[in-house]
């Protein structure tokens, strides 16, 4: 049996070493709020493949934040597994505000898409701003007889099976968007996955298939030229970048209001101060009238709003993209 004297010296021995623990924990949290920041270099991480559009965003962002904070900004390009190899970095990285994510969209899609991606895109992260937002644009070749939403529907109802629509891959927004419309419209059509907009657009643009969800910056050089036709934008309302075109909600198609958006994170449990200093910092800079141009000229339309304003969207975004996912069911192994 235990003497009583040693059992209470070992109890006050664990409560003191847990008092150390604590003390010490809070010091370092003091420090990491009163120490200068940013007093390094900080890291961009893209959980996509270098030489996209999020991977040009980065850049442009980060060679601005180096100007300003006199620091190196270095972006680290982490793909695969749907954008969750790079996220899952960011989510167990240190908590000291040097790590940062510029994800998008699939951000808040993977959870209903992916089982047990292992993290959770709302918990696991603090929002710092939503830096610009894109669009998905149903897309026919110009050769297509149909020019408008009702044209399209009417001629797939009437040859069921015989024209397949292509996405920018399995799981990505422009899928989910073209079960959705299958549903909706109640058409007969096969989806076709490319590996990426620029080979969808250029099979579209020849003809090879009909039918596309496009991403409307990789597209818009054809949409100009009329190599292939826009009829219908998803999004809550037109876009200044395709302005004649309607959204599918005009057409009085629900569930296509979520507009397709990139933003900044960090992992939770970064100091509030400063996701607030990285926040003011994105504004800014997308505000800038030559970063404003090129993200422009990108075919993104910049936003740069509050932790605060980036979370509701996030929550929002989630909630009605899981209901979409669910709906049409999409499940990726």
């Amino acid at each position: 049996m235990q003497n009583p004297s040693a059992a209470r010296g070992a109890r006050l021995r664990a409560a003191l070493l847990g008092v150390m623990l604590s003390a010490a924990t809070a010091t370092a949290a003091m420090a990491a709020d009163t120490e200068a920041y940013p007093s390094r270099p900080l890291t961009i991480v893209v959980p996509s493949v270098a030489g996209n559009v999020n991977d040009a965003v980065a850049r442009l962002i980060g060679q601005e934040l180096t100007r300003t904070w006199n620091q190196p900004v270095i972006v680290e390009n982490k793909p695969g597994a749907g954008t969750t190899t790079g996220t899952k970095y960011v989510a167990r990285a240190d908590k000291d505000g040097y790590t940062v994510l510029l994800t998008f969209t699939a951000h808040v899609q993977n959870p209903s898409l992916y089982q047990r991606i292992g993290y959770d895109p709302i918990a696991d992260f603090a929002p710092v701003s939503e830096v610009a937002v894109s669009y998905t644009v149903l897309a026919v070749s110009s050769d297509f007889p149909a020019r408008t939403l009702k044209e399209v529907v009417a001629l797939v109802k009437a040859n069921p099976g015989k024209y397949p629509y292509g996405s920018y891959g399995a799981g990505t927004t422009g899928h989910i968007l073209g079960e959705l419309f299958k549903r909706e419209a109640g058409l007969d059509m096969t989806h076709v996955a490319y590996k990426g907009g620029a080979p969808l657009v250029t099979d579209l643009a020849a003809g090879h298939v009909k039918i596309g969800l496009v991403p409307v910056g990789t597209a818009m050089s054809l949409l100009q030229s009329g190599k292939i036709i826009p009829v219908a934008l998803a999004g809550a309302e037109r876009s200044a970048l395709l302005p004649n075109v309607p959204t599918f909600r005009e057409a009085g198609y629900k569930g296509f209001e979520p507009d397709a958006w990139m933003g900044l994170m960090f992992p939770a449990g970064v100091p509030k101060a400063r996701v607030d200093a990285l926040s003011r910092e994105v504004a800014r800079i997308v505000r800038m009238p030559e970063v404003s141009k090129r993200m422009k000229d990108l075919n993104l339309v910049p936003v740069g709003n509050s932790p605060e304003a980036f979370a509701a969207v996030m929550k929002s975004d989630q909630d009605k993209w899981s209901r979409i996912i669910r709906d049409v069911g999409i499940a990726m192994e």
